[in-house]
Order: structure tokens, then sequence, then C-alpha cells
């Protein structure tokens, strides 16, 4: 006796994956944020500017973070050219601040419910 494998279904190895709704070009923005984030003292100073409620000068991070101005100063830029913080100028001192958006937009990447960007 023989049997008739015909009439046996194929079994799905799994769902084909939905539209990921991210374009290449917010993957590369998205990984460029990650990348101004993974350094400690950069996490550090989203972390105090996220509990501030106003624009925090660069003069009042030094001593928090324990670093020099400039290596602060190093820091804060790349964070401002990732596109997490604002800055603005006043006499000699610049101001930052954390920009919300950014924030809402980063915290759309691991949406747990299914949203998208």
């Amino acid at each position: 006796m023989t049997l008739d494998l015909s009439v046996l279904a194929p079994a799905a190895c799994c769902a084909p994956l939905d539209d990921d709704g991210m374009t290449a070009a917010e993957a590369e923005t998205t990984a460029a944020v990650f990348k101004a984030l993974a350094d400690p003292t950069r996490v550090r100073i989203v972390n105090l500017l996220a509990r501030s409620r106003e624009p925090i000068c660069v003069c009042a991070l030094t001593p928090v973070v324990g670093l020099s101005q400039p290596t602060v100063s190093h820091h804060l830029k790349k964070l401002v050219e990732a596109g997490l913080l604002t800055r603005e100028q006043r006499g000699t001192w610049a101001y930052y601040e954390l920009d919300r958006a950014a924030m809402t937009r980063l915290g759309t990447i691991v949406d747990l419910e299914g949203g998208a960007l």
C-alpha cells in the first residue's frame, strides 16, 4: 500500500512580513540618532535635559558630567547634529534644550503597539 502525499498541503514556514514602514533614508537618520546616543556621557546629557523645564547652559552641564567645557560642547554638538537637541546662543554661552518632537519620533521606532514612523 502506498501513501498518496498529494493530498497533504505544504506546511507554512512563517507568515510574510508586512511593509516595515521605514524607508532606507529614515533608517539612516535613525541609525545616526542611535549612534549619537551610544556614548554614556551623551545619554546623561539627554537625561539631564529631559528633566529640565528650561534650556541649560553648557557651563551648568560641565560640572555635573565632570568633563571640560570643550568636551561637553563636543558631545552637545553631536546631539544637535543628530537632531536630538536645539541650541540657542545667548551672549557668550550656548543653551541647549531637548527636542521633544525628536524624542517622540524616536519612541515610535520601538512602538510595541505596531505604530509607524
